[in-house]
């Protein structure tokens, strides 16, 4: 039989999706599931963007320019500009979804064995995206007990050696909901300037911060044009993580010039995706205050029913849509899995992202859960209900 390559071999499942099998099989079982394991808003994708699809009736359906249309561009580049950011269609290349862009960036910086510093927890994939290319994760720990700040700067230069070519930051986090200060940032800036080294930033849940704060951006540094490299998305900001609409921004000319060739080499990005994601832009204003002020009110319904629930400690997000939770548990992927596979509550159950898989380091997370708050707020205190009464019976067994 012939044997796949290492690569393939390493590269670790989805901690939020490798429970998925018993997923499936609570629901042939009958079993309704709460879900607050993924990132998938609820939240209607904006009617515009679903009516310019309809509307588009070409008779060829033809590639586009594989840095993607130029309206699109443009209305990409009219956002930012509302949010104090200078950018034109050329500092930026359509990519399908923010996870290929991050391939192509991480495979324009990174050659094999160099090392990319990143803080830990962070969203899995960023591993995968690393492996994939033989590049390697370098985790910089921070702290459940200071809702996962940045981590002191001193740290981050102890783990720069001849091999580190870039940082690379969620803002704000996924999966801890922390929101990086502009005072983090400017420390971030200051040190990758000084050791020459990539700055990539992942802003797609850019729009959901909360407390009255305030985003900023990678983009609005000062005088490290040729470090800073930004991923964005569609998916989270208008609620179409379908349409597999994500994009490349930098000033740095080198590294969009290859960030194009990997484009160039999958052709285009789909163009009926590419037609909602512009028309999406044209929202109201109000369209961002009114989602903003439903996820406030899931975030607060959660951490109250969480704290509620004796043995549970829970970080407060600062921004995002999730937050990481310590259970009374040895194993919380054992207990993810027993409450798909074992139990039910009045045949429900809660599906939850066992927190080791955001983790490089051996030993961080076994007790921990990713939970996202992106269901209705009856729902959250249906579902914390339903994980109050499985801890009890859990830890009985």
């Amino acid at each position: 039989m012939p044997k796949i390559s290492h690569r393939a071999e390493i590269l670790p499942l989805s901690p939020i999706r490798k429970l998925t099998p018993y997923a499936e099989k609570a629901v042939k079982e009958g079993k309704t599931i709460y879900h607050l394991n993924i990132g998938q808003p609820d939240i209607k994708t904006p009617e515009i963007a679903v009516q310019a699809v309809k509307d588009f009736t070409p008779e060829v359906l033809e590639y586009t320019k594989s840095q993607g249309v130029d309206s699109l561009r443009e209305k990409v580049v009219g956002y930012y500009a509302k949010h104090d950011i200078s950018i034109d269609k050329d500092d930026l290349i359509i990519t399908c979804g923010g996870s290929e862009a991050l391939i192509y960036v991480v495979a324009t910086v990174a050659n094999a064995d160099d090392e990319i510093i990143i803080p830990e927890p962070y969203y899995a994939n960023y591993i995968s995206f690393s492996e994939a290319f033989d590049a390697v994760c370098v985790p910089i720990t921070s702290s459940f007990d200071n809702n996962f700040a940045l981590p002191p700067i001193e740290e981050f230069e102890k783990k720069i050696t001849s091999k580190t070519k870039a940082f690379l930051i969620c803002n704000p986090g996924n999966p801890t909901g922390y929101l990086y200060s502009k005072e983090e940032i400017l420390q971030l800036a200051a040190i990758a300037k000084k050791h020459d080294l990539f700055l990539i930033f992942d802003e797609v849940y850019r729009e959901f911060v909360y407390d009255g704060a305030s985003h900023y951006s990678i983009m609005q540094v000062q005088g490290i044009e040729q470090n800073a490299i930004m991923i964005d998305s569609v998916s989270k900001r208008f609620s179409m993580c379908g349409a597999r609409i994500g994009w490349v921004v930098s000033k740095n000319k080198q590294v969009l010039k290859s960030v194009l060739k990997f484009a160039q080499a999958r052709l285009s990005p789909p163009t009926y995706s590419q037609i909602a994601a512009e028309r999406a832009f044209d929202v109201p204003e109000t369209y961002f205050t009114e989602v903003i002020d439903e996820y406030t009110k899931r975030r607060k319904v959660l951490i109250e029913e969480l704290q509620k629930v004796e043995g549970v400690r829970v970080s407060m997000p600062k921004g995002a849509f999730y937050c990481i939770a310590e259970l009374p548990v040895k194993n919380a992927e054992d207990f993810c899995i027993w409450l798909l596979d074992k139990y039910a509550l009045n045949n429900e159950t809660v599906m939850l992202a066992p927190a080791e898989g955001f983790y490089a380091t051996k030993g961080l997370g076994y007790n921990q859960v990713r939970i996202a708050y992106v269901l209705k707020e009856e729902k959250i205190v249906r579902a914390i209900s339903i994980l109050r009464e499985a801890l009890k019976q859990y830890n009985k067994n």
